[in-house]
């Protein structure tokens, strides 16, 4: 079959005439690689399939949460039977519990977890009760990670406001901007002088330990210690954004893989099983401090709903009934990822890979990418025709030289082996490109 987004093209021209452009976020839109985005009709296991009859395989899997492949029988057979009691309550259920408990279990940082609805909902809700423990006012984050869309953390964001060239959005009073420090990823000197002069005032430091919205970046050996001693040197407080990496890179998320103690943690993706959500959790003395337990207020009418409880209870069981499932996982992402590698060796031009547990991402960049400023010299024309002779040929990557890939437990070695495929014509279009520069 011929591919083609025609109907698509139709469908956006549409969508743009109620929707701020025509999608509900941003890199949806492909304004990074220009042309028209798909529009996805159904998805089942590794692939998705849109409105003009094209198929993927799919390495965006909603951004992360889909860690089991889309539509999984288990899940949307749970899914079924919830949906027959009613989907929101706004009231106490078992399963809140019955999935807390499970978070608490993976990650013993976590004492106690307050569900949300999103990602920005816990980190935004995580900062305020860190300033109301420490008493303090600042806090400190790194350019190029992505915590949400809320004002306090919106500057010189990753993800999306990477891909538009907005890290610093309008609408973000001076004021609340004023109190977000921001410091460069893996330089330790640099958050060493910064709390040296104003660590007394430094409510927190969150961050992503494993960076998936600048591209998948890596932290260097000892960083993330480094990082944990500075906090607990000077009484600020580790916040980890694992609302991408948790279950992700690991059971345990990334404070597992590198045996670090944030005080508090954000999750999201995984935990809802591709539904709305979001978590937030440390330090019983920390989140004790939340209403009603505490003074801090924190509230939401579909926070703990029954049908993402559902959905993230089915995912984490099915998960831990293979006590090899996150090697399996991590093993066949690295196989993805060294066929990958071998073919753009093949065409000899610079490109940087980087891997953690199921997350994977490609920089067409000559120098090592450890920050955000090494990733944003990552050649993003290159990029984006390699986005779309993948997509072209059934392959579908997020749009965004900024952003990271995700493995299933339901890709096949038959998937594998044709994004391989895929990847040498693609390669070779790049390579032509290159050339005539």
């Amino acid at each position: 079959m011929t591919f083609t987004l025609n109907k698509a093209a139709t469908a956006f021209a549409e969508a743009k005439r109620y929707i701020p452009g025509g999608v509900n976020s941003p890199v949806r839109s492909f304004r990074g690689v220009g042309g028209t985005p798909p529009f996805i009709a159904r998805a089942k296991g590794s692939h998705i399939f849109d409105i003009d009859g094209n198929e993927y395989i799919d390495y965006v899997g909603s951004w992360g949460p889909m860690i089991l492949g889309h539509a999984h029988p288990e899940v949307t057979a749970e899914l079924r039977v919830a949906l027959e009691r009613g989907t929101s309550y706004g009231a106490p259920t078992l399963l809140e519990t019955e999935l807390a408990r499970l978070i608490t279990e993976a990650i013993p940082s976590m004492d106690l977890v307050r569900f949300v609805n999103s990602g920005t909902e816990a980190t935004m809700s995580v900062l305020r009760v860190a300033r109301a423990y420490t008493k303090r006012s600042k806090i400190v984050k790194f350019a190029g990670c992505y915590h949400g869309h809320h004002d306090s953390l919106l500057v010189k964001a990753g993800s999306g406001a990477t891909t538009l060239g907005v890290p610093d959005s309008p609408g973000v009073p001076e004021g609340i901007a004023g109190n977000t420090i921001t410091v460069d990823y893996n330089d330790v000197q640099g958050l060493s002088s910064l709390f040296e002069q104003q660590g007394e005032e430094i409510a927190a430091v969150i961050i992503e330990p494993v960076p998936g919205n600048m591209g998948l970046v890596l932290p260097k050996p000892e960083y993330l210690d480094k990082v944990r001693a500075i906090t607990e040197q000077y009484g600020a407080l580790l916040i980890f954004d694992e609302v991408m990496s948790g279950f992700r890179v690991a059971y345990g998320g990334a404070q597992e893989v590198y045996n670090i103690t944030p005080d508090l943690t954000c999750l999201g993706k995984v935990i809802g099983g591709g539904l709305p959500v979001g978590a937030y959790g440390g330090r019983r003395d920390i989140m004790e401090l939340i209403a009603p337990a505490g003074p801090v207020y924190q509230a939401g009418t579909l926070s703990g709903n029954p049908l993402a409880m559902t959905a993230g209870l089915a995912t984490l069981q099915i998960v831990t009934q293979d006590a090899d499932f996150y090697e399996k996982i991590t093993a066949k992402t690295a196989a993805l990822c060294a066929g990958i590698q071998a073919k753009a060796k093949e065409f000899g031009f610079a490109y940087q890979f980087h891997q953690a547990g199921s997350m994977f991402g490609l920089f067409f960049s000559e120098q090592p990418v450890y920050d955000y400023a090494s990733a944003k010299l990552s050649n993003t024309a290159a990029f984006s025709i390699y986005f779309h002779a993948m997509l072209e040929q059934g392959i579908y990557f997020a749009p965004s030289q900024f952003e990271a890939s995700f493995m299933s437990a339901a890709h096949t070695q038959e998937d594998i082996n044709a994004t391989i495929y895929a990847c040498g014509n693609a390669f070779k279009k790049v390579a032509e490109y290159v050339s005539k520069q």
